[in-house]
């Protein structure tokens, strides 16, 4: 059997599963505005088989069932069932993890469970890849809806950063209509280490992704840049949490994100500032591009403070092309869809200049193919070409 019909076969079977429903995805921790439903989102999936018991978690060190993820107890439980096996991957004391630690999900993977552990002075990063054949893309793209029931996805991740390591994790979430993904991610940081977090969205028909920070050690450091683009009626639920516990902590959350085409999105952020932080500070800061018609954009910017010698910031921007814009465009031959597809390339381009192996980049050429064409992936090739020629061993320019 090819791998293409072992991946229809999985996909027919799962269909045929009976469903269960994930309440409470994506609870942010203080809770409010009930009349918006902003609270959380409900999942139906398949339900585990008889066979999934859940044994897969256990295989990681008990230590990581401590550390807490964005999107929810329920619905990590569910992933990790489905998973087939958990894996763990630990980087020694002051050594530096040259390649990227890849938490792959795709047709052919659709779980994924995974527990890191940086130790003491490490460096890493690890990248998170959801993406999905080519041709059901292009089937997607085309208005195919194979049913969430269908085409669930989910993966766990939680790292533990230990004392003065430091680590980049690059999420990107790349799949397609009629697909549904849970994304969890949680974050342990001890005294002195620093995280950075790339995460986009991308793409899918539903997708609900949680992170959560524990900024336990003083002086700990985390760096949240979050890009979305979301169209064609699909739907993003996003929900992060810091906590920030030791002193002198610091956390940056920065969110851009363009809605198109009847899209929905909730975005929930959440800095915690708990007793004995004293001199943290927070920000979070969100700016939202709204093209076209029907739209749904809820944001829940939240400030928690059980401390006086901290700082906490947040704000959101929400707007559009302005006619003046557009005009100054289309008199250089764009029209305002043109102008509109301009902002949604430029967070895929930015996603394929920051992704770090090749899993993640044929993610987001896969998807960008199936939204813009296949322009984008002949211009990706061309610039990799060109970088290798720019750095090929006796090319003039690359010893100047």
């Amino acid at each position: 059997m090819t791998e293409k019909n072992a991946a229809t076969t999985a996909a027919t079977n799962a269909a045929a599963a009976p469903l269960t429903l994930l309440d409470h995805v994506n609870t942010p921790p203080a809770q409010t505005w009930n009349y918006l439903r902003i609270n959380d989102v409900s999942f139906e999936v398949p339900a585990p088989n008889g066979t999934r018991t859940g044994a897969a978690f256990n295989r990681l060190p008990q230590i990581f069932s401590k550390v807490e993820t964005g999107l929810g107890d329920e619905a990590v439980r569910w992933v990790e069932r489905m998973a087939d096996g958990a894996t763990y991957v630990e980087v020694p004391a002051r050594e530096t993890h040259v390649e990227p630690i890849l938490v792959s999900v795709s047709d052919d993977e659709p779980f994924a469970s995974f527990g890191v552990m940086v130790r003491e002075g490490a460096r890493a990063t690890i990248a998170v890849s959801v993406g999905a054949r080519q041709d059901a893309l292009q089937a997607a793209s085309q208005g195919s809806d194979a049913g969430s029931s269908r085409t669930t996805t989910g993966s766990t991740l939680r790292v533990i950063a230990e004392r003065g390591s430091e680590v980049e994790i690059v999420e990107i979430v790349a799949s397609g209509a009629g697909r549904q993904h849970l994304e969890a991610i949680g974050i342990d940081v001890a005294e002195g280490a620093a995280v950075t977090v790339r995460q986009y969205a991308l793409g899918g028909a539903k997708v609900a992704m949680g992170i959560a920070a524990n900024l336990a050690g003083d002086s700990s450091r985390l760096e949240l840049a979050s890009r979305y683009v979301v169209r064609d009626r699909d739907q993003l639920d996003v929900n992060h949490v810091v906590r920030q516990r030791g002193r002198n902590t610091r956390s940056d959350i920065q969110t851009t994100g363009v809605l198109m085409d009847g899209a929905r999105k909730t975005m929930r952020e959440t800095i915690d500032l708990i007793h004995g932080a004293k001199n943290s500070r927070g920000n979070e800061v969100e700016t939202v591009l709204v093209c076209g018609e029907d739209v749904v954009n809820k944001t829940l910017p939240v400030i928690l403070c059980d401390e006086e010698d901290v700082q906490g910031n947040h704000g959101a921007t929400i707007g559009s092309v302005s006619p003046e814009q557009v005009a100054y465009l289309a008199c250089r031959g764009l029209s305002e869809r043109d102008v509109e597809d301009l902002f949604g390339r430029a967070l895929f381009d930015d996603a394929l200049n920051h992704a770090p192996d090749p899993t993640s980049r044929a993610a987001v050429i896969g998807r960008a193919t199936a939204v813009l064409g296949d322009s984008f992936a002949e211009e990706a090739a061309f610039d990799e070409g060109a970088d290798a020629t720019c750095i090929a061993p006796g090319n003039p320019e690359s010893e100047r």
